[in-house]
């Protein structure tokens, strides 16, 4: 993550003020929580997750083994389970 200048975007009083608070010292401003962003919404990563856990369920459904798919995924046996499972109650 970047930073921009604070004196760029807020106003000289303001910045003054937060001095009082934090002079020269770098902060991290949150954003508010109705702009927040779930996890993997911004990128592919949702979309790559869910066919690859339905991969292993397909797999898993057509008589491979949860060792088997453990080590072909690199997961543990209980991630497996639990991909399994939850896929299992949609």
């Amino acid at each position: 993550m970047g930073y921009v200048h604070a004196l760029e975007i807020l106003p000289e009083a303001l910045i003054k003020e937060i001095q009082e608070y934090v002079d020269g010292q770098v902060i991290y401003i949150p954003k508010i929580k109705s702009k927040r962003c779930t996890w993997g919404e911004k990128t592919d990563t949702r979309v790559y997750f869910k066919e690859r856990n339905l991969e292993i369920y397909n797999s898993y459904k057509n008589g491979t083994t949860i060792i088997e798919l453990s080590e072909k995924y690199f997961l543990t046996p209980k991630s497996i389970q639990r991909i399994i499972r939850n896929i299992q109650i949609l």
